[in-house]
């Protein structure tokens, strides 16, 4: 009985392969009862890395009387067409079962990476002491008169060279292909400037862009669409369009109004990803008491949930509250959402229970120790 399989090792490029063969010896007592120092049972031959292979088994020792009390067991490479000077690198692992066809730890050996030649073996003179097979109390190795060895052979062998594959950069044509407006077949006027795009690209971005375009071919029984846009900035949608052909933010992301803006554009067209990229922006450093207003009604009109806690937690205090409720921007909250101004000292109040509850709690706790 025969099993195998492979893998590849990447550290240090080679393949492996291994297989292993079960020898099943019936006639245990008769075998040795021969007192044959010469005696070899020899399995069938079964294949391993592309090569085949054959066990040897010297019940009564083998080479020298010195080993005559040792059971020895080798595995040969048994390639009968190859060449002789044919040279294989391989390992074997030699076991001893036991009566449920499992290895016994204590009878496992392994010889490390060899070079095997044809018909060219390894494995040990004294792999186990018979003794201490005919004297085991409980007979876990012989039954019924059989005992049966395993031998694993794992053969290495040189991997082919590896291709670097470069990384897709799939990106730069859709932005050479946005850039030269090759094929494109919709153009969007935004405030006096032109951009020519593609349909489909956009259409698959965006839901919006797709039901926008759809219908626009429709009603106009042509391939040539003009879209007209008003409400946004050229270089906010230019940006826009950036990021749906390269999936790549624009460096002017960084700047407040940028931010704000392109997040405007990014929920209209329902483009999540660059909405979450514009908030986690806005979030890093841009909150302070001169701005917080004006981006809890940007959070507010436009779903973002993350900016307006960060703006709660920012406006925590009453002391905090206060100083922005003497802006121009809080009376621009005020009258663009006026049930904010309520939350925000339902906020501030919550908070300062909490703060007073955790207090309370402390005392109590340091109270009780004490006595």
């Amino acid at each position: 009985m025969h099993m195998s399989s492979s893998k590849d090792d990447a550290s240090n490029n080679t393949e492996e392969e291994e297989a292993y063969h079960v020898l099943k010896i019936d006639g245990y007592s008769s075998a040795i009862g021969t007192k044959d120092d010469m005696l070899c049972i020899v399995s069938c031959v079964f294949p391993a890395g592309g090569h085949n292979w054959q066990i040897l088994c010297y019940p009564m020792g083998a080479h020298g009387s010195e080993n005559m009390g040792f059971i020895a067991l080798f595995v040969v490479r048994h390639d009968a067409d190859a060449v002789d000077d044919e040279a294989v690198v391989a390992e074997a692992t030699f076991s001893l079962l036991d009566h449920d066809g499992k290895r016994v730890p204590t009878y496992s050996c392994t010889t490390g990476k060899e070079t095997f030649l044809k018909y060219k073996g390894f494995g040990y003179y004294d792999f186990v002491k018979r003794e201490d097979l005919e004297q085991s109390s409980s007979k876990l190795f012989i039954k019924d008169d059989c005992i049966a060895f395993r031998v694993d052979v794992r053969v290495f062998k040189e991997a082919p060279p590896m291709t670097m594959v470069p990384q897709s950069d799939i990106h730069r044509h859709l932005g050479d292909l946005l850039s030269k407006g090759t094929s494109a077949d919709v153009e969007f006027r935004v405030r006096g400037e032109k951009f020519e795009a593609h349909r489909l690209l956009l259409g698959a971005r965006s839901p919006v862009f797709k039901a926008q375009l759809l219908t626009a071919v429709n009603d106009a029984g042509t391939n040539n669409v003009v879209v007209e846009m008003e409400d946004m900035e050229p270089q906010v949608f230019k940006s826009l369009l950036e990021f749906i052909y390269t999936d790549a933010c624009p460096d002017q992301i960084d700047e407040f109004a940028m931010a704000q803006s392109l997040l405007v554009a990014a929920d209209k067209y329902n483009i999540q990803r660059l909405k979450l990229i514009c908030e986690d922006r806005l979030l890093c450093g841009y909150i302070d008491t001169a701005s917080v207003s004006t981006l809890l009604v940007l959070a507010e009109k436009h779903n973002c949930p993350f900016l307006k806690e960060a703006c709660f937690d920012f406006l925590g205090s009453k002391e905090s509250l206060f100083a922005v409720i003497q802006t121009k921007e809080y009376e621009q909250l005020a009258r663009s959402c006026p049930a904010m101004t309520t939350e925000l000292i339902y906020n501030v109040l919550n908070r300062e229970k909490a703060n007073t509850t955790a207090g309370w709690s402390q005392e109590a706790q340091v109270s009780v120790i004490k006595v």
